[in-house]
């Protein structure tokens, strides 16, 4: 009997030690290596190696940088894909990017396309206009960053539906935003979380920090994993670090869909 997809999710709840790469990696490997055969997916903060920092001069790694070495490297070790964003430079453009890393050594990237102009983002980094969407252990997969959230059509599942509308397939079944989200904005966070899982039927992971940044603008994190139904499967206590694993099942995701049909009656569209 085959056995339905299954994977278990690690959300890294943390501090950052603002614009110190070296510090922060070696303070989350510390932090990882007891997931060692505990987990299948390591979701890590937006810029966890520095801190939302509009420092790009400064702080940008190229993309086989050391930042990227060392997930390579802790994904092998861990036996685990990691995902988390880092400042990147290519052909003298700077990146928000979003890395995907797998054990065997497969990644790929998503830079982020919504960049935070109320912090001057977009005059530091340029914006990406691809998304991502990878599989893996039998999950579809989209990750993003940040201020993506606020934009529901960026993040909307782009369901292919026959001509006869009996049947439909999502583009995927989890999304996962990495975020240096402020702690006035927290509500926010919380609400925009419950309602891209429940508009577009997917599980969603977001994945927040906690603590005060080099400007003195606090974070409360309200990490959070969300069902399709819209429903808190378990959040992180304000302020708290910590890392919290939890599985989700594939079966439980299409037994939902197919018993509320939404997808069939969604609108087509294209992005630009």
């Amino acid at each position: 009997m085959k056995t339905s997809p299954q994977l278990r999710l690690s959300l890294v709840q943390t501090t950052l030690i603002w614009e110190n790469p070296k510090a922060n990696l070696e303070n989350f490997e510390s932090l990882l290596l007891p997931l060692k055969g505990q987990t299948d997916l390591v979701i890590l903060p937006e810029m966890f190696n520095t801190g939302f920092s509009m420092d790009s001069l400064k702080l940008a790694e190229p993309a086989n940088g050391l930042t990227f070495s060392w997930m390579q490297k802790m994904a092998k070790e861990l036996n685990t894909a990691l995902v988390g964003s880092v400042i990147t430079e290519e052909n003298g453009a700077f990146f928000n990017r979003l890395f995907w890393v797998e054990p065997d050594g497969n990644s790929d990237f998503y830079n982020k396309r919504h960049l935070f102009r109320m912090a001057g983002e977009h005059e530091h980094f340029a914006a990406g206009n691809k998304r991502l969407i990878v599989e893996y252990k039998g999950f579809k997969i989209m990750p993003l960053v940040c201020y993506d959230l606020r934009f529901p059509v960026w993040s909307r599942n782009q369901n292919k539906v026959n001509e006869t509308r009996t049947e439909v397939k999502p583009e995927y079944d989890l999304m996962i935003y990495v975020a240096n989200w402020p702690k006035p904005r927290t509500a926010t966070w919380s609400s925009l979380l419950v309602a891209r899982a429940i508009e577009n039927q997917a599980f969603v992971a977001g994945v927040n920090r906690v603590g005060e940044d080099g400007n003195g603008i606090e974070y409360d994190g309200a990490s959070a994993l969300i069902d399709p139904k819209g429903d808190v499967i378990s959040n992180f206590q304000l302020g708290e670090e910590a890392i919290k694993t939890f599985t989700i099942k594939l079966d439980d995701l299409n037994a939902f869909r197919e018993k509320f049909p939404v997808g069939l009656d969604s609108d087509g569209f294209e992005i630009y």
